[in-house]
């Protein structure tokens, strides 16, 4: 990538910066949709994790972290599918916490990676 745009690394940064507030975010939601009994409130942790991971997938491709993209994408399609679900089974429950920690590890990964660059 020698010849970005300009700004394209600040934009970059920007995107890392709010990553870890929006993967806290969404690990937190997915706690509270583990832990919930209730179906709309568990519902209602995954619909607000999906639109982060929204949000994501749709910008992370763009600016280079297609893995990151990617992974949020099958996150939020494991999502809707589970909330569409007539009678949705705890495994698929199961699946959806699966594929959550998954893009955390993936944004974790990331995030280590900008403060080893950072520190350097």
């Amino acid at each position: 990538m020698s010849e970005e745009l300009p700004g394209l690394e600040r934009i970059r940064v920007k995107f890392l910066d709010m990553l870890e507030d929006r993967q806290a975010s969404i690990a937190q939601h997915a706690l509270r949709a583990w832990e919930s009994d209730d179906k709309a409130s568990r519902n209602n942790n995954l619909l607000s994790a999906q639109n982060i991971l929204h949000q994501i997938a749709g910008t992370a491709g763009s600016l280079g972290f297609g893995p990151l993209g990617e992974a949020a994408r099958a996150c939020e399609h494991q999502i809707i599918d589970h909330i569409e679900a007539a009678v949705a089974p705890r495994q698929s429950l199961v699946d959806v916490m699966l594929s959550m920690d998954h893009f955390v590890s993936i944004s974790r990964t990331l995030l280590n990676e900008k403060s080893r660059r950072k520190a350097s």
